[in-house]
C-alpha cells in the first residue's frame, strides 16, 4: 500500500493550540505607550547601505554572532532529518524555505545588538536576552505567533500542492523526488505553483515584519501600530522593499547550499542589515 503524506492540518491545529494558550497572558502587554512613527521612502542605495552596515556589525560581533547563529544550520539539518525519517520528504524544501517567513523573529536578538552598538554601548549575544524583560515582550511573542501561523499555512499549502501534482504517493527517496520534479510536467507544475504560492506567503511575512519587529525592539508602540507601520513602509517603497525581499530569499537560498552552514554568516548579516534598514525607514 502506497504511503501518503500525512495531513499537516492536524499538526498545525495542535501546535497553534499550544501557542495561543499563552495569548491571554501576553495580551496584557500588547498595548504600547509610544505613538506610531512616521515612515520615509527608501531607495536601492538605502538597501546597499544597510547591507554594508550589517556586514560591519557582523565584524564587530563576530564571535558572539557566530556562536549564536550556529543554531540555524543545526535546526535546518534537524528538520531535514526529521522530514526524511517521518515520510515527509516532499515537505523538506517548503520547511527550509520557511526560514524566509520565520527568519525575522529569529533575528530579534540581532536587532537588539545593533541597537546597542548604534547607541555607543557595548553589546554581546547575551544582551538579546534583555528583551525578555522588555515592555514589548508580549507583542514580539505574538508577532512570532503570527509568523508561525503563516509558516504552518504555507506548509499546509505546500502539502496540498504536492498532493495535487506529484502525489498522493510519497517518493522513494530524495533522488526520486528530484527526478520526478524536473523531468515530468506534474513536477514542473508543482515547482511553478509552489514558488508562486510561497512568494505570496513570503511577501505577506515581509510586509508585516521587516519594520514591526525592529520597531518593537526599539520602542514601546504596541503590536497593531507596529504592524501598521511596517505595512505603510512597504506601501511607501514597494520596489525597494520587493528587492529587499529578493535579497533575503536569494541570500538564504545560497547560504543553504553547503549543508546550511552558510547561514552562520548570511543570517546575521541580513539580521543586522534589517535593523539598519529599519532606521532608514522610520523617522526619529
Amino acid at each position: 500500500m502506497a504511503k501518503t503524506i500525512r495531513d499537516p492540518a492536524t499538526f498545525a491545529i495542535a501546535t497553534l493550540g499550544d501557542i495561543f494558550g499563552v495569548v491571554p497572558r501576553m495580551l496584557r502587554r500588547v498595548g504600547g505607550h509610544d505613538a506610531a512613527p512616521a515612515v520615509r521612502p527608501i531607495t536601492l542605495s538605502d538597501l546597499k547601505a544597510a547591507l554594508r552596515a550589517g556586514i560591519d556589525d557582523l565584524g564587530a560581533f563576530r564571535s558572539d554572532v557566530v556562536f549564536v547563529c550556529v543554531i540555524y544550520p543545526a535546526v535546518g539539518i534537524l528538520l531535514a532529518w526529521v522530514t526524511y525519517q517521518r515520510d515527509l520528504l516532499p515537505l523538506l524544501f517548503p520547511l527550509l524555505a520557511g526560514f524566509t517567513i520565520l527568519g525575522p523573529i529569529g533575528a530579534v536578538g540581532l536587532y537588539e545588538m545593533s541597537r546597542r552598538r548604534a547607541e555607543g554601548r557595548s553589546a554581546q549575544w547575551s544582551d538579546g536576552l534583555a528583551l525578555l524583560s522588555h515592555p514589548s515582550t508580549g507583542p514580539i511573542a505574538l508577532m512570532g505567533a503570527i509568523l508561525l501561523l503563516l509558516f504552518l499555512l504555507w506548509i499546509g499549502a505546500a502539502a496540498l500542492i504536492y498532493a495535487a501534482t506529484l502525489g498522493p504517493a510519497l517518493p522513494e527517496g530524495p533522488i526520486d523526488l528530484v527526478t520526478r520534479s524536473v523531468t515530468t510536467g506534474a513536477g514542473w507544475a508543482m515547482i511553478v505553483i509552489g514558488f508562486a504560492v510561497g512568494a505570496v506567503f513570503a511577501s505577506v511575512a515581509l510586509s508585516i515584519s521587516f519594520v514591526s519587529l525592529p520597531l518593537l525592539v526599539d520602542r514601546d508602540v504596541g503590536l497593531v501600530p507596529a504592524i501598521v507601520t511596517s505595512v505603510r513602509a512597504a506601501a511607501a517603497s514597494p520596489g525597494p522593499v520587493a528587492v529587499w525581499g529578493l535579497v533575503v530569499a536569494f541570500g538564504l537560498a545560497i547560504a543553504s547550499i553547503p549543508a546550511l552552514l552558510g547561514l552562520i554568516v548570511v543570517f546575521p548579516v541580513l539580521g543586522h542589515a534589517t535593523w539598519h534598514l529599519y532606521r532608514r525607514v522610520v523617522a526619529d
